[in-house]
């Protein structure tokens, strides 16, 4: 008895003591441009680093503009070689502020978003 005791208290404290890596989710772990950053030259494209992998295809990235205007060019798509990395395309900007509003799926199927935004110098 004293045996089963020790071996059900050995996996109960394997288990308390396991990384928690089934509940993950796909957090923003930083971007370029930086979120709340200002820049002197305008990007010409946003690319989101996440703190794990994501599926390109069901994920989106958003850039618009103080009036709302959509500026990305194109689609969100992975980082060759690093699939924790979404990139995407953006139209000529000007001066002013721009808001950076991302979705995405983690490989794991959780769904998690947020938004940041940056500015571009006159």
């Amino acid at each position: 008895m004293t045996r089963i005791r020790t071996i059900i208290a050995a996996v109960c404290a394997a288990a308390l003591m396991a990384p928690v890596a089934a509940f993950a989710h796909a957090h923003l772990d930083h971007a370029q441009p930086a979120a709340g950053s200002t820049v002197k030259t305008p990007p010409q494209d946003v690319t989101l680093s996440f703190t794990e992998a994501v599926e390109p295809k069901f994920s989106s990235i958003a850039v618009r503009d103080a009036h709302g205007a959509v500026v990305t060019d194109g689609v969100a798509q992975a980082m060759p070689g690093n699939t924790a990395q979404l990139r995407i395309g953006l139209k000529p900007l000007a001066a002013g502020t721009y808001t950076v509003e991302w979705r995405v799926l983690s490989v794991d199927t959780h769904r998690t978003h947020g938004d940041f935004t940056f500015t571009v110098e006159p």
